[in-house]
């Protein structure tokens, strides 16, 4: 059975909605619908002009994961689409979404986690964020904790503004907006170097060791994200794991007290009703990154 509905005068067709995409929460395809639904004005922004690439889950998260780039042939004619250079030679045509029908669509479609660029489709060579992904080597929240915070006061030294998120999986993102002056490579460069002044200072608690065997117990600073045709979850985005948490920007005051997976599609359109999006404003805090390279390498 489908069902077909009206948003923002699009018609969405979702076939199989009575799908159960968690069987533990016994969550439907319907249920993923209607989050994104409810959270669209909130997240729309931060995906808005964006390349995309969808993590699918057509038999539930028990299932095979899909990391679809291209645009399937059956996508409707309305979903706008962006033709992308491969960095090993080619292209790939990825969606753009950037409205409610596309989302609520994607949902349809059993994509529970859309994966942004770091750049625009106008400018895809150009990223215009950094992305820091703290990634845990043993259950400890409280060091996950001070990794987030040691990573925002070094940021906030180079003169950029950082913002927390949950990934609603293992780890904490920390994420900067910067003005489009660098390339991807510079831009990468830029995060290695902020990586390894970070475990300089704090060899015990955090590593940029790539092999999970050598890292210990430190929490891996992973910067490797900070490239061209590279992703991040996006922020509200549902994860495939049991309890369907999902990806939570925060406020610096409110790090302390939650976890990696503290919010669901249960209660975070409650939280959105009651506090806003700690993210509103992100795009107009992008600072230099020529400025922040700059005193980086003063500070070697």
């Amino acid at each position: 059975m489908n069902v077909s509905f009206d948003v923002d005068g699009r018609s969405v067709n979702v076939s199989r909605p009575g799908k159960v995409l968690f069987p533990i929460d016994g969550i439907t395809k319907q249920r993923i619908v209607s989050y994104y639904r409810e959270v669209a004005p909130t997240m729309l922004p931060h995906l808005r002009g964006r390349p995309m690439v969808m993590e699918r889950f057509p038999d539930g998260i028990d299932g095979e994961r899909i990391v679809q780039h291209n645009v399937p042939d059956f996508f409707p004619e309305w979903i706008r689409r962006v033709r992308v250079t491969k960095k090993s030679g080619g292209h790939n045509e990825l969606v753009v979404c950037g409205d409610a029908p596309t989302l609520l669509y994607l949902a349809g479609q059993a994509c529970l986690t859309p994966h942004p660029w770091l750049s625009t489709q106008e400018h895809p060579a150009v990223p215009d964020r950094l992305v820091f992904d703290l990634d845990p080597s043993v259950d400890e929240p409280e060091s996950l904790r001070t990794a987030a915070h040691l990573v925002g006061e070094a940021l906030e030294e180079l003169g950029l503004v950082p913002f927390p998120m949950t990934t609603g999986s293992r780890g904490f993102h920390v994420v900067t907006p910067i003005r489009g002056e660098l390339s991807f490579d510079e831009s990468h460069e830029l995060a290695f170097a902020v990586a390894r002044l970070l475990v300089a200072r704090q060899p015990a608690r955090l590593t940029v060791e790539q092999r999970k065997k050598e890292r210990g117990e430190r929490v891996f600073v992973d910067y490797l994200r900070n490239g061209y045709a590279q992703t991040a979850v996006a922020p509200y985005a549902v994860r495939a794991r049991t309890g369907a948490p999902v990806a939570a920007p925060l406020w610096w005051s409110e790090l302390d007290s939650v976890g990696p997976a503290a919010f669901t599609i249960h209660d975070m359109p409650a939280r959105l009703r009651a506090y806003g999006d700690p993210w509103d404003e992100f795009a107009d805090y992008a600072r230099s990154a020529t400025h922040a390279r700059s005193l980086l390498s003063r500070m070697r």
